[in-house]
């Protein structure tokens, strides 16, 4: 047997995008995972402020080249990667012209929120998985960050439930205060639905809030994570009926409490310790 697989994805990470504390707990709870043992992965966006050279990323050819369908359109996916070498981690990162080269994150120079956000989160959800299936690699545990990757519980649970790579994977969201107050386009849900599903599949969703994208992301995983002190009253009465497991918050940076939750979820001691 070999070493556990754990699978990040997150839409920041320290130290190539630092929006809030998503991407503090992004760049140490790998790390801190990895300390204990487990094989990690980890997929982010390739955002345009994110500086290429500064950060050394460089394109994985054998992994680009894939095209990722959003309304019929084709939206060709680029992977870079860069590594943490005082970790030895490396990051995968997700690039489209069109989604991801700007120069702002979510919302314009002006700070208008970007009409598309709802197109780059599904680009950004359906890339992660197709990219992790080309990789070859069957993750234990996917542990999903922030809002933008909130569909992707949905799709494990539905498209992906029967892929090699992911039919033995337990997928964990962490949730935290709410990162935007607008709503994606009214079209969001239907736009969202791939392979088999069907709008039903994706009605959670609908409203288009950031609290509509927790409700979803509390649906359809295993396990959810408080990451947060400063959650939204109704996102909690919604993870409390979920009857979902729960890792409370806690303030301190002692990631023991993460790796027991891994081992709640999957019901298994997780880590080679031969």
């Amino acid at each position: 047997m070999g070493k556990s697989k754990l699978l990040f994805i997150t839409h920041e990470m320290s130290p190539f995008l630092e929006l809030t504390k998503i991407a503090e707990i992004t760049r140490q709870l790998p790390q801190a995972m990895q300390e204990k043992g487990f094989e990690i992965r980890i997929l982010m966006p390739r955002f345009g402020n994110i500086n290429e050279r500064r950060n050394r990323l460089h394109e994985v050819i054998r992994l680009s080249g894939m095209n990722i369908i959003i309304n019929d359109n084709d939206n060709p996916l680029i992977i870079k990667v860069a590594s943490i070498p005082a970790a030895r981690m490396q990051v995968y990162f997700l690039d489209n012209e069109e989604y991801f080269q700007r120069k702002h994150v979510f919302n314009d120079k002006d700070g208008k929120f970007y009409a598309d956000n709802d197109e780059r989160m599904i680009f950004f959800c359906k890339g992660a998985l197709e990219t992790v299936k080309k990789l070859g690699w069957a993750p234990d545990v996917i542990h999903c960050h922030g809002w933008m990757s909130a569909l992707v519980p949905a799709y494990l649970k539905t498209t992906y439930k029967d892929d090699p790579t992911f039919k033995n994977s337990k997928v964990v969201y962490s949730i935290y205060g709410n990162d935007f107050k607008e709503k994606l386009d009214a079209d969001f849900a239907s736009k969202a639905v791939m392979g088999d599903m069907t709008e039903a599949h994706t009605e959670v969703y609908k409203d288009g809030t950031n609290t509509a994208m927790y409700a979803g992301a509390i649906h359809y995983s295993d396990g959810i994570v408080l990451g947060s002190a400063d959650i939204d009253a109704d996102v909690l009465n919604n993870v409390k009926n979920s009857n979902k497991s729960v890792l409370e918050y806690v303030s301190t940076s002692d990631f023991e409490n993460y790796y027991n939750f891994y081992e709640e979820i999957t019901n298994e001691q997780l880590v080679d310790v031969a």
